[in-house]
């Protein structure tokens, strides 16, 4: 049993940015039995699993309402979250398009929709956020094997794994900037997993899944620089 904070410590609270179901809500899920408190945030007005997660945890479990997509929205949960201070700052939202089609013939549409979602996005959240975030805090996003150019050995999903490798990119250009902080950056590459996104042909479930990479998250804390790991913590080749 996971030992829970007295009445005189601080409560570790984390904000994860795309809750609302899959890896985010199970992630939230698992930080809360661990002792902490959770801020998830969903896009639109629908019941979702994380609205029932809170329901059952209403003392450590909270719902925001952001679309990462609408920058606009950004200042308003920023104005909303004042005062609070996050350990935990995580990105999980993300999106991907017909995984068959070569990077010649993806729609521009299709093409500026996953890349705005999954790199621009992210980093337009975690600079209108990072002020909330502990001097000793955690800021920390989810991107993919499929993002490293090194073991791109296959192709396939060419939008996704661009727009995961510009993901990194941008999170090397952040971490540069904020070289001279004391905070933990990572970006988690949690292996292909059984998810809505993932697919029903995914080898790791949810529930297998979840405790190894919060294990890698919280592992983190404290720790100076950018990780870029996997589900069991090792350094995935940029």
């Amino acid at each position: 049993m996971t030992q829970q904070p007295s009445a005189h410590e601080h409560t570790p609270t984390a904000l994860i940015v795309g809750a609302s179901r899959g890896l985010g809500c199970a992630m939230a899920a698992e930080l809360a039995d661990r002792g902490w408190s959770v801020i998830g945030t969903v896009r639109g007005t629908a019941r979702t699993p994380l609205h029932d997660l809170a329901d059952r945890r209403p003392e450590q479990i909270r719902v925001e309402h952001l679309d990462i997509t609408e920058p606009e929205q950004l200042a308003p949960l920023r104005e909303r979250l004042a005062g609070t201070r996050l350990d935990v700052l995580f990105v999980n939202a993300g999106t991907t398009n017909n995984e068959q089609a070569p990077i010649g013939d993806v729609p521009t549409q299709d093409f500026i929709e996953v890349m705005v979602t999954n790199a621009l996005s992210p980093l337009r959240v975690i600079e209108a956020l990072d002020g909330l975030v502990s001097p000793s805090g955690l800021i920390g996003v989810m991107s993919s094997g499929q993002g490293s150019v090194a073991n791109n050995t296959t192709g396939g999903r060419e939008v996704y794994r661009g727009s995961k490798a510009a993901l990194n990119m941008y999170m090397r250009s952040y971490a540069a900037r904020q070289a001279d902080t004391d905070r933990a950056l990572l970006l988690m590459a949690p292996g292909w997993i059984r998810t809505e996104l993932g697919g029903e042909d995914a080898p790791y479930t949810v529930k297998e899944s979840i405790p190894l990479l919060v294990d890698v998250l919280l592992s983190r804390l404290d720790t100076k620089g950018l990780a870029y790991l996997d589900r069991f913590g090792r350094p995935v080749p940029w």
